[in-house]
């Protein structure tokens, strides 16, 4: 494959995602669901290719466009190549930069969202794994590791389903990839109506205690732009250009963390293969992205001790991880395959239909009781991540709670800080097909049971038990 073909399938997925902006900007559809470009314009490259347009060319009588569809088949290749490969980079950058903070500080704070948070993501894990066993594999013949497709595809999300697509292969189960990936689709689309209409229950109902009734986004706001007099600087520049252009050094942050990650992942193969390989191989299996994120939080261990000056931008590590992840969703959404999806539509609509229950149900009936305070404003934020990750839950708080006046946001960051290393992606998610495929289904469930019961008791009886705070500290958490 030439240069030239790699460089072109990169250039044609930048004009794809500015089609999606003017697409998001004219359609009101898209406003109102709140849908990203990257996955307006994964739809458009999705519908251009070898399943939808190959299809009708096909039956047109042209059969050049059967295997790439509008684009080709080589430019499929590049894009397929493509998540892999930057979702390491998303990982690599969701610690550098920040602050972290003192373990009282955040269990304060954090303890009742991180009982809640478990709760949702170890809860997919049971529900999906239950499935797996009593129905996907003895009526449908697809292997246990489909119960493994909950978490990975609702809350990792395209980034999490692309990423894996290695070890799918590695256990001979590569339309997982596309499972996962029509999962992460159905979870941030349903995740992003179905919170809408949760939002405005709660302030119809009196729950969402910021909200009134009548509170609507603005047509900018639907529109996804930024209205000028609320327009900010996006990064911070933290050294002159003249010596090293700033993107460019925070590009080499996140490509030390990449790296680190790397050495991590070797190191612990080599102990493996001398240790315990014989009788169980986990990282063999386990991708980049997650060892990637162990990169970074050491590399920020090591910032803070000794970077005095300061010279790592937090919104400037957002913006090449917002990149990344725009490039990554747009090219695994362009690469999904439908008719994976159309042959085993019967298994996924079960595996969708129970993720959705699960977290709606939580919500409605769990985060009242697990969450002392606020626990609309909350509560919505980790509904939105367990359907359609990070990204869905923030945009559900946004529009919850506008003027960011209840203690929602720094809860659900501390939370973030303790599961976003083990679920959503983290070594749990990543972990989750080899330890099923080698220890099996079952214990893999038991675990998963007794780190769900632990959420839900220590909610329930522990936090959920201190009650609504006192009037001085409701005032103080408003200010």
């Amino acid at each position: 494959m030439s240069s030239e073909t790699i460089g072109f399938a990169l250039l044609l997925l930048g004009v794809l995602l500015l089609v999606a902006k003017l697409v998001r900007v004219k359609w009101r559809l898209a406003q109102k669901l709140f849908l990203p470009g990257s996955i307006i314009g994964g739809g458009i490259a999705l519908l251009l290719g070898p399943d939808v347009f190959g299809n009708i060319a096909a039956a047109s009588g042209t059969d050049r466009f059967t295997e790439g569809g509008l684009f080709g088949s080589e430019i499929q290749q590049v894009w397929s190549a493509l998540p892999g490969l930057l979702i390491s980079v998303v990982f690599a950058g969701l610690f550098l930069g920040r602050r972290m903070p003192k373990a009282r500080e955040a269990g304060r704070l954090a303890g009742p969202q991180i009982a809640f948070g478990l709760t949702l993501s170890s809860g997919q894990y049971v529900l999906g794994l239950l499935l797996a066993l009593l129905v996907l594999s003895p009526v449908f013949g697809l292997p246990p590791l489909t119960g493994a497709l909950i978490e990975i595809g609702f809350e990792g999300g395209h980034g999490t389903a692309g990423g894996l697509g290695g070890t799918f292969e590695e256990f001979g189960f590569a339309q997982g990839q596309d499972l996962a990936l029509g999962m992460a689709t159905i979870g941030l689309l349903s995740g992003i109506v179905i919170g809408i209409v949760l939002i405005n229950w709660g302030a119809r109902k009196g729950h969402a205690k910021e909200l009134s009734a009548d509170s609507t986004p603005t047509v900018s706001e639907r529109m996804g732009l930024v209205e000028k007099e609320n327009r900010r600087s996006a990064a911070t520049l933290t050294v002159h250009p003249s010596s090293i252009e700033p993107l460019t050094l925070h590009f080499g942050f996140l490509a030390l963390a990449i790296i680190i990650g790397q050495l991590l992942l070797w190191g612990l193969q080599a102990l493996e293969n001398m240790l315990w390989v014989d009788t169980i191989e986990i990282f063999g299996y386990v991708p980049l992205f997650p060892l990637a994120m162990l990169g970074g939080i050491l590399l920020q261990f090591v910032i803070n001790r000794f970077d005095r000056a300061q010279v790592v931008d937090r919104m400037m590590i957002e913006r090449i991880q917002g990149f990344a992840l725009d490039m990554l969703i747009i090219a695994a959404m362009g690469t999904l395959s439908l008719e994976v999806i159309a042959d085993n539509i019967v298994p996924f609509v079960l595996l969708a239909g129970c993720g959705i229950v699960w977290s709606v149900g939580a919500f409605l009936l769990l985060a009242p009781r697990m969450l002392p305070d606020y626990w609309f404003e909350r509560g919505v934020g980790d509904f939105g991540q367990s359907m359609g990750v990070t990204a869905t839950g923030l945009i559900l708080m946004r529009i919850a709670d506008p003027e960011l006046r209840t203690p929602a946001y720094p809860a659900f960051g501390y939370k973030q800080l303790v599961l976003e290393p083990f679920f959503g992606g983290g070594l749990v998610t990543a972990a989750a097909i080899p330890l099923i495929v080698q220890f099996g289904a079952i214990p893999m469930l038991v675990v998963m049971t007794a780190l769900l019961l632990v959420a839900l008791l220590s909610g329930l009886f522990y936090f959920g038990r201190r009650g609504q705070p006192a009037p001085a500290e409701a005032e103080s958490a408003r200010e």
